[in-house]
């Protein structure tokens, strides 16, 4: 599982809400975005009611005109019908045959004003034609078998209307207004018919319309047939049939509007109708549906597309400031990184000058503190191979004190930094698992240690000696802090660390946190908490080097280490380890541990046994009683020795042919040359020659692991070098 730890500045940063603005830009885009689709649905909306109340306006306002033009033509038409039927009186169709002349020239003398009427005719009892307006003499045409005459002779003396027809007299485009006439007896006589037309409505329909091809206005009879029609439909005695439309007209009404599809052309209109006067004759209009809507449509789109402008603008805008305040954000936290890595680089730089002198003056204590173990461990060995001579059981409680000086000389040396490692790749998940009783034991018996590991962690590569040096220390500071008991829980996950949220240098680490639900600390004590030799267990024989050498094992692997604490509630130390993302370093120089962290080698059961009996060895060491010491325990192993006290006098030694089977030389020395250069020029000049080297520092160790010789870490027992050289010399 990863996570990302954060830490709070000492010096606070700016506060910038980058998220917040986000958000608003966010919003504002949402609001540009919706206010003006809503606003333009509003519109639309309102836009399109406002073009169908138009078109309804329209309609009716054309069928009125259009009413009162049918009104006029047909009140004068039943005039010229009246006038017509009383001029022949009861006439029978002899006497009106008789008299054609005379009557052609009257009803031509009618119709000819007239640009409505086609022709005036009048048609005896059997419907033979007696006069016509336009012809004299009459052709011999009959209309017996005709509609209109049959419905005119049914319904005498009402006009009836009839269906458009072609004129057998005019022939022309026409429909007929058709009155009986009946006798003093009642007697059916004949009709007069006026023919009427249909070019004469459809002309005036088309000014109407003025070019609208949305428009379509008609001329139709009670039941629904159509007489006239603008445009023109191609079937011209189709009629409008089983509709509100048609419904409407047999119910008498006298006026009214809808929304029909045409059962003429199957096209959806909103229809406006009037009854023309008295008579079975309505007009109506209607315009397209799909018209108003293109319109709306159109018109829409334009709005659209003008308030489209504006928007881009803005969204556009809105874009370029996301887009720079995401550019913004990248420098604030590349800014927040450097802030950080400067704070935390200025707090390390007052945290090494504190400790420069100290850590000097540590180091120094402890190589010459080391060299003083060296000279007690090497009498110790003597004495041991000498058998002691009743003396065991003291020179056993000086063995174990110096085992404890040892261990306090290495803490002081990992303190200073100088402290020599050995770097592996180390598994978390097995190097807790293995130190993991360790710890245990290092704790007081009623506090419970658990541990918790997520899966998939990452390899470091550290000392795993100095590791479980501080995780112990740890441990040790959190058993203080719960003197009647408590929990000790350590986690380890993955961790990615970002340099703007935290004091962390940016990268990817594996996070060991131990927490303790003890005492706590105060935040002046968790500033000094890593600073050495500072402790708040006076009581307590404590040295204060636990969380420093805590510190320096996490930094010499790279990473750091963070306290966080609440006072009664308990602390969390956080040990940050580099993920190490390349194979294992091939360590080319060999470490070898003191005594007190490795097993001594038993050579034979036999004690007096020399197994260096015969090997020359030139020891270079500055420390004559260190020199002493090992010189002695050299010879009991059998080696001659030789004893220089600079690497000088050793190199000028080697350069005059003078050989040894080993050289054995000390690291730190004065004068011109240490006993790495002395290393490299003896590996340059004579490359058979068998070296180790010997130290309680680190300084230098990078150059001596380039050449590939083995280094015993101060101080170290015989068994460790034996280890190394015996081998060789038994080969």
């Amino acid at each position: 599982m990863d996570s990302t730890e954060t830490a709070t500045f000492d010096l606070p940063l700016p506060a910038r809400h980058f998220a917040s603005t986000r958000r608003v830009l966010l919003l504002v885009l949402c609001a540009s975005v919706v206010v003006p689709l809503t606003c333009l649905c509003i519109y639309g909306y309102y836009d399109h009611q406002r073009r169908l109340a138009e078109a309804r306006e329209l309609t009716e306002r054309v069928t009125r005109v259009a009413d009162e033009h049918a009104l006029k033509v047909i009140d004068l038409n039943e005039q010229l019908e009246t006038r017509v039927v009383d001029l022949l009186g009861d006439s029978n169709d002899a006497r009106i045959k008789s008299g054609e002349e005379g009557l052609h020239r009257t009803l031509d003398d009618m119709s000819g004003p007239l640009a409505q009427v086609a022709a005036i005719s009048v048609f005896g009892e059997k419907g033979a034609l007696l006069a016509n307006s336009r012809w004299y003499p009459a052709p011999a045409v009959s209309i017996e078998e005709r509609d209109d005459f049959q419905s005119a002779r049914a319904v005498a003396p009402v006009t009836y209307y009839s269906l458009p027809l072609r004129g057998k007299v005019a022939r022309s485009d026409v429909f007929t207004t058709t009155m009986g006439r009946i006798g003093q007896n009642g007697q059916f006589m004949g009709v007069v018919s006026i023919a009427l037309k249909r070019a004469y409505f459809t002309d005036f329909y088309r000014e109407l319309a003025a070019g609208d091809r949305a428009l379509v206005i008609g001329l139709y009879r009670r039941d629904g047939s159509i007489l006239a029609r603008f445009p023109a439909n191609p079937d011209s005695t189709q009629a409008a049939t089983n509709t509100p439309f048609t419904d409407a007209f047999r119910n008498n009404e006298l006026y009214g509007s809808m929304r029909v599809q045409s059962s003429v052309d199957h096209v959806d209109r909103l229809i406006a109708f009037r009854r023309v006067g008295d008579y079975p004759l309505y007009v109506a209009t209607g315009y397209a549906a799909s018209a108003v809507a293109a319109r709306w449509r159109d018109n829409l789109a334009l709005v659209v597309a003008i308030a489209l402008v504006p928007c881009i603008a803005v969204w556009l805008l809105i874009a370029f400031s996301i887009r720079r305040l995401d550019a913004e954000q990248a420098a604030w936290e590349r800014w927040q990184a450097e802030v950080a890595t400067r704070l935390s680089i200025e707090a390390s730089s007052r945290q090494m000058l504190r400790m420069g002198a100290l850590g000097n003056l540590v180091a120094n204590v402890a190589h010459d503190f080391n060299n003083l173990l060296m000279v007690v461990g090497s009498n110790m060995e003597l004495a041991r191979r000498k058998r002691f001579n009743d003396v065991e059981s003291e020179v056993l409680a000086v063995e174990r004190a110096t085992a404890g000086a040892e261990s306090l000389a290495r803490r002081l040396m990992s303190v200073a930094r100088k402290q020599p490692l050995k770097q592996e790749l180390v598994d978390p998940a097995d190097w807790l698992r293995s130190v993991l009783d360790l710890v245990k034991k290092s704790v007081h018996p009623s506090i419970m240690v658990t541990l918790e590991l997520s899966p998939d962690l990452w390899h470091v590569l550290a000392d795993p000696v100095e590791l479980e040096l501080a995780l112990v220390n740890v441990a040790v500071n959190a058993s203080d802090a719960m003197p009647h008991g408590g929990r000790v829980l350590v986690r380890c996950q993955n961790a990615r660390v970002r340099g703007a949220e935290t004091d962390i240098a940016d990268g990817e680490y594996v996070l060991v946190s131990i927490t303790d639900n003890g005492e706590g600390m105060t935040e002046q004590v968790r500033r000094r908490a890593f600073e050495p030799l500072f402790t708040t267990r006076q009581r307590i024989a404590r040295t204060g080097l636990g969380l420093t050498q805590v510190l320096a094992a996490c930094e010499q692997a790279g990473g750091t280490a963070r306290i966080t604490s609440v006072v009664g509630s308990g602390t969390t130390v956080r040990l940050y380890l580099p993920r190490h993302h390349g194979p294992a370093r091939a360590r080319s120089t060999s470490f070898v541990a003191p005594a007190s962290a490795a097993a001594p080698i038993v050579l034979s059961s036999n004690d007096d046994e020399q197994p260096l009996r015969g090997m020359s060895v030139l020891l270079v060491e500055d420390n004559v009683e260190v020199a002493a010491g090992v010189t002695a325990v050299l010879e009991v192993l059998g080696c001659t020795v030789h004893h220089e006290e600079s690497a000088d006098a050793a190199f000028s030694l080697l350069g005059e042919g003078y050989g040894f089977d080993l050289v054995l030389s000390d690291v730190q020395m004065p004068g011109r040359m240490n006993g790495i250069d002395l290393a490299e020029q003896i590996i340059k000049r004579l490359p058979a020659q068998k070296l180790v080297l010997m130290t309680g520092y680190a300084d230098e160790l990078e150059r001596a692991k380039h050449l590939g010789v083995p280094i015993l870490a101060k101080p170290f027992d015989m068994d460790a070098l034996l280890a190394l050289i015996a081998p060789r010399v038994l080969l």
